[in-house]
């Protein structure tokens, strides 16, 4: 989730870490075999483009109306063991450059999952994950474990117990769906990768510290975590006392076959305890003051719930659907995530074997994302959210977003992406846009 590039060095940041992984794949340890210990790596390079549109006004949080370009580029190491039965440590080292659209900023639903809230000009280091996971084996078949970022290769019963502790995102273990999830090689827009209300403890760069147990039983999975929230709204600092600011998390997982087709539906529901402000004590300050308005002001302890549903399909061996909805309460500002408070998706994924192309893949996806009441009468009234603020809002409307992609294997370890976004009424303003994204992305692992 990065900003406006500056620097000419991002694509070629993202060429040298191709180069370098490439000769690395040739001795990249059999998938089939066990682990003791692993590296993998792996870098993406997105750039993405909107031409001019439609914009009589804008406000501090709104996307620039004339044409701009931008893009992110990333390199990570994941280094892995095994220090005892069951037990895998990992470590994730990472070199980042580039900005999001717009300084991220003017859509809620954001169109690049690779671009992070902050960003900078030059390369910079940070560690987003380093935990320990710890799996119990409880019975039933025996399951091969394919070697992968953040996983050894090896074996696991059907039945079993997963533990998490350490510093990872929260999305790494909840809301994972088959066909879009992924910004490295799927769908790229926010609201589409994850629920779009699913507002998740994080810094600004989608990573916190916390732990998660999931319990795997015949058909069923039940999930549970608990996590820590930053210090304020968005902040690149998590809280330093776990439990002043928190969240927690508890996901019920079936799974099933439909027609001899796999398939999963999730149920989320999130409970969040930190320092929000409300919309309406915002709104009502400022008329009193006569000063503009400002959650940050009005903020106090308070609780916000949230719900979602995810479901993921396999239609045939080639293609795949998928849907999400969420809903959080809509009278406390948005926290760590995006400015959403009801959405719904749904889209389709189709690998190109009738084609001939086994490893490609295309995708075609639909969002609708909307505020509460509330939340627009912030924003009309010159308010600005974690993303979204045009400084006012006369007529809102629902924001609808499409993205389609086609992924192309390039080699066995590269893939290069074309992606499309039609974005209408952008941070639920209908007197601004329609908006085109154009992207292309470039991946590579080993």
């Amino acid at each position: 989730m990065l900003g406006k590039i500056h620097s000419s060095t991002t694509p070629i940041l993202a060429a040298m870490a191709i180069f370098i992984f490439h000769p690395l794949t040739l001795w990249a340890a059999d998938d089939e075999a066990p682990e003791d210990w692993a590296l993998h790596g792996q870098t993406t390079y997105v750039f993405q483009d909107h031409p001019p549109f439609h914009s009589p006004y804008q406000g501090p949080n709104s996307l620039g109306p004339g044409n701009q370009s931008n893009s992110t580029a990333d390199i990570t190491l994941y280094g892995g063991l095994r220090p005892w039965q069951g037990a895998e440590f990992w470590i994730n080292p990472e070199v980042d450059q580039g900005f999001g659209m717009g300084d991220t900023l003017g859509v809620a639903g954001f169109t690049s999952g690779e671009a992070y809230k902050v960003g900078a000009n030059t390369p910079y280091v940070k560690l987003p994950r380093i935990f320990i996971r710890q799996t119990i084996d409880l019975g039933g078949d025996n399951e091969t474990v394919a070697a992968d970022l953040n996983q050894l290769a090896g074996t696991q019963t059907a039945n079993r117990l997963v533990m998490t502790l350490g510093k990872f995102s929260v999305v790494d273990v909840f809301d994972t769906n088959k066909y879009a999830h992924d910004p490295r090689n799927d769908f790229l827009n926010w609201s589409i990768i994850d629920i779009g209300s699913f507002d998740y403890a994080a810094d600004s760069w989608g990573y916190t510290y916390g732990g998660a147990a999931e319990w795997y039983q015949d058909w069923w999975t039940i999930r549970a975590g608990l996590f820590d929230l930053s210090t304020v709204p968005n902040d690149t600092q998590l809280d330093p006392v776990f439990l002043r600011q928190y969240e927690s998390v508890l996901e019920l997982e079936e799974r099933h076959n439909i027609f001899d087709q796999p398939g999963k539906l999730k149920l989320l529901g999130f409970v969040m305890h930190g320092r929000m402000g409300s919309y309406s004590d915002a709104i009502a300050e400022a008329q009193e003051t006569g000063t503009p308005v400002d959650i940050a002001s009005v903020r106090e302890f308070h609780n916000k719930v949230g719900v979602g549903l995810n479901g993921e399909q396999q239609i045939s061996q080639d293609l795949g659907a998928f849907i999400r909805a969420g809903y959080t309460q809509g009278q406390y500002e948005e926290y760590e995530f995006t400015d959403i408070n009801k959405t719904v998706s749904s889209g389709l994924s189709l690998t190109g074997g009738s084609w001939g192309r086994a490893d490609d893949t295309v995708g075609l996806a639909l969002a609708f994302n909307d505020a509460s009441t509330a939340a627009q009468q912030f924003f009309n009234a010159g308010g600005t959210g974690l993303l979204v603020g045009d400084g006012q809002l006369p007529r809102p409307g629902v924001e609808q977003i499409l993205e389609t992609y086609y992924s192309f294997a390039v080699f066995g370890f590269a893939k290069l992406s074309a992606d499309y976004q039609f974005i209408q009424n952008p941070a639920y303003n209908r007197d601004r846009g329609p908006v085109s994204v154009f992207g292309l992305r470039a991946h590579a692992q080993f």
